[in-house]
């Protein structure tokens, strides 16, 4: 039985000509680099939000994280210690240390309930896209995450199939368990499709155009943030890649409260 969705309670559009800073940090974890060095390249129009990646984008991290990435993000959490500090969210590495403190922003933080997007991308072979659910870190252990779809460009099959990863990481909290899996699906990912997860106490439930794909036990207890980016692997390419720009352009992201635990 699906949960019912009650009270809608976040909704974006992307209406306006701007993003709303309210609801989003356009910078990928920015304590690591620099807001100016993680600031992401994107687009607000036709009723869309589109992240992309051309081919005078810096890396990210620059000599430091392995293997070499560049990637345009929008998240609605964010905070960090003190210039120094091991104190942050999502560490690539042990021992990683704060460049830029960064004030603490929440914008949209969920604790269970429907949470959707409609979005297409055009990515290489070499990159991907992602809308991932992750504990804020305001304790270490609150890290777990909830991955609503993430797509590698050689994953995809032209004309036959799309391999849309989803389900859970336990990151650095071992109360969640590591129950992720790339299912093949007969979509096109440079067409318009509505990935989601329906979150009630433990248990979560992946769709993608309506249609229940996978479910799991063992979600984060806490609230979470979003991410949602695009990534690029340089150090990957194959071909004249370096000239292609990656691309995630989103309608809308809406989430609702549920009113009934879900059934596997």
């Amino acid at each position: 039985m699906p949960a019912t969705r009650r009270d809608l309670v976040f909704e974006d559009h992307f209406d306006g000509s701007t993003l709303d800073l309210s609801a989003w940090s356009p910078y990928y974890l920015p304590q690591w680099s620099s807001r100016q060095a993680s600031a992401a390249t994107y687009a607000v129009g036709d009723s869309c939000l589109t992240l992309s990646i051309p081919p005078e984008q810096g890396l990210w991290c620059r000599g430091d994280h392995k293997p070499d990435l560049r990637v345009s993000g929008i998240q609605s959490g964010n905070y960090s210690g003190p210039v120094g500090s091991t104190v942050g969210q999502q560490p690539y590495r042990e021992g990683l240390t704060v460049r830029e403190e960064q004030e603490p922003f929440w914008g949209w933080t969920p604790y269970g309930g429907y949470v959707e997007l409609r979005a297409r991308a055009e990515i290489s072979p070499r990159s991907m896209v992602s809308l991932w659910m992750v504990g804020l870190e305001d304790q270490p252990d609150r890290c777990g995450e909830i991955c609503v779809m993430e797509v590698f460009g050689d994953a995809i099959v032209p004309g036959e199939s799309t391999a849309v990863g989803m389900g859970l990481k336990t990151i650095r909290d071992p109360a969640v368990p590591q129950d992720f899996e790339a299912v093949p699906l007969s979509i096109d990912l440079a067409d318009f499709h509505t990935y989601a997860v329906e979150w009630t106490g433990s248990q979560v439930r992946f769709l993608v155009d309506g249609t229940r794909i996978r479910s799991c036990q063992g979600a984060p207890a806490y609230p979470v943030q979003l991410m949602l980016a695009v990534f690029d692997f340089p150090g990957q390419s194959v071909g004249d890649d370096d000239r292609l720009v990656p691309t995630f352009t989103v309608d809308h992201i809406r989430g609702w409260n549920v009113a009934e635990e879900l059934v596997a």
